[in-house]
């Protein structure tokens, strides 16, 4: 079960992950995209971080991905800069696609028999 401290971190991870990725986005030159935070769950010891992230269009994810796979360090370090006075060690981050919005829409597809396998 989440300690009260766990969800406080995880809140504040959330809410400064979604504004360095909608700097980013609005700052992007390449074609329109939208990463946002779905959910982050914090360890019991605060030291790892999950992050979930929800990007759209579906085709620009793999790529998406890896530059914030490769630039791990810079989020942590901007994290760092903005929790400083709240936790004593910042988490390492381990980021995770959510397809959870995909699946939703695979099976509202499916239950009204527009899926590639249609129920019989």
């Amino acid at each position: 079960m989440e300690s009260n401290r766990q969800r406080k971190v995880a809140q504040i991870i959330q809410e400064d992950m979604a504004e360095i990725f909608r700097k980013q986005a609005s700052e992007s030159q390449q074609s329109s995209f939208l990463v946002s935070v779905s959910d982050v769950k914090v360890t019991p010891d605060l030291g790892i971080a999950k992050i979930y992230l929800s990007i759209f269009p579906a085709e620009l994810r793999k790529p998406i991905m890896k530059e914030i796979n490769e630039n791990n360090a810079f989020y942590r370090n901007y994290l760092g800069q903005k929790m400083s006075k709240q936790v004593r060690i910042i988490p390492q981050l381990v980021f995770y696609i959510d397809t959870s919005l995909d699946d939703v829409e695979r099976i509202e597809k499916e239950l009204r028999g527009e899926g590639d396998n249609p129920i019989l």
